[in-house]
């Protein structure tokens, strides 16, 4: 069994990977920023199983913080990475692409040469792709870092907690009837669930067989945006008018939001990044780890509950 250090414990991946990893046997470092964190993370696990948790402070933007938080680690797990562009990018280069390459110098340091890194779905370097760049570079040091790595790159994410279904939840409520859809809702994306990540995550920290390998991963099947938010209002039990706006018009909504930091499902960079289909192959998870993904189909019940209480 591996001793790891997990990144990102305190997150929606981290706070069902943590649990699936205690599960299977590991010892887990969980790195925080500060005490709150590992309390908030205690309280997600069985009293039995906190034996198996350590805590460090850290944070990956700070390389000075790394060195003393591997220490008896034979593996990390880094999840930490944001999603939302506030400040023209400089917060996803920071964490996402400078934060893994801190992460993986202080393991190249520390001796520690077993890393499973958390990427992204179709994501390319682009300049104007902010959060895919940003994930896309962060992926390129891990495969050029000589260590031995396996990279998980998912789709869209969901579960109890999880950060984009629950922002459309969000915005059904505040809806006044009706609901907007951007441009034509025809993007595709291939939603996978949370526990399906955590199983991957779990299985590839133990076979050694994934180590210089990338799996994208997804669900069963496609589904465009318009037909996610319906998924959303029946996970919900809600009805609502689904209206097309125009992108611009969308986008223009977007940038204002930004300004004041008001989360909305569609980011004006994730506007930008609509270019791009986010999918990969159907049968990605089972050909890589040998179970079927669930159906997002009935999956989405937690939305009935507001975020602070999933």
């Amino acid at each position: 069994m591996a001793t790891i250090l997990l990144t990102g414990a305190s997150g929606f991946v981290g706070s069902h990977t943590l649990p699936a990893l205690l599960d299977a046997g590991h010892k887990v470092v969980a790195l925080v920023r500060d005490a709150k964190a590992g309390g908030a993370i205690l309280s997600r696990i069985p009293v039995a199983a906190q034996s198996g948790v350590a805590f460090r402070t850290g944070d990956v933007t700070k390389p000075e913080t790394l060195a003393a938080a591997l220490t008896g680690v034979d593996t990390v797990v880094h999840l930490v990475a944001i999603a939302r562009d506030w400040d023209n990018g400089a917060s996803l280069r920071l964490v996402n692409t400078e934060g893994t390459r801190n992460i993986v110098a202080a393991a190249q340091t520390a001796g520690v040469t077993r890393f499973v890194h958390l990427g992204a779905l179709a994501v390319v370097d682009e300049p104007d792709l902010h959060y895919g760049s940003s994930k896309a570079k962060g992926m390129a040091i891990v495969r050029e870092s000589g260590l031995r790595w396996t990279i998980l790159a998912p789709s869209l994410l969901f579960g109890p907690r999880d950060g984009f279904f629950n922002i459309l939840a969000g915005l059904v409520r505040m809806s006044p009837g009706i609901v907007p859809i951007t441009g034509s809702g025809a993007a595709r994306f291939q939603p996978l669930a949370i526990e399906d990540l955590a199983r991957a995550i779990t299985m590839a920290v133990g076979d050694d067989a994934t180590i210089g390998r990338e799996y994208p991963l997804g669900g069963p099947r496609y589904w465009t945006y318009r037909e996610i938010v319906e998924e959303v209002l029946r996970g919900m039990g809600k009805k609502r008018l689904l209206v097309p706006m125009p992108v611009a018009v969308i986008r223009l909504v977007a940038r204002v939001s930004e300004a004041v930091r008001l989360p909305l499902p569609v980011a004006t960079d994730q506007l930008r990044q609509l270019r791009l289909d986010n999918i990969g192959p159907m049968d990605s998870v089972k050909t890589g780890f040998g179970f079927d993904p669930r159906p997002m189909e009935g999956g989405l019940t937690h939305l009935r509950r507001k975020l602070a209480d999933q």
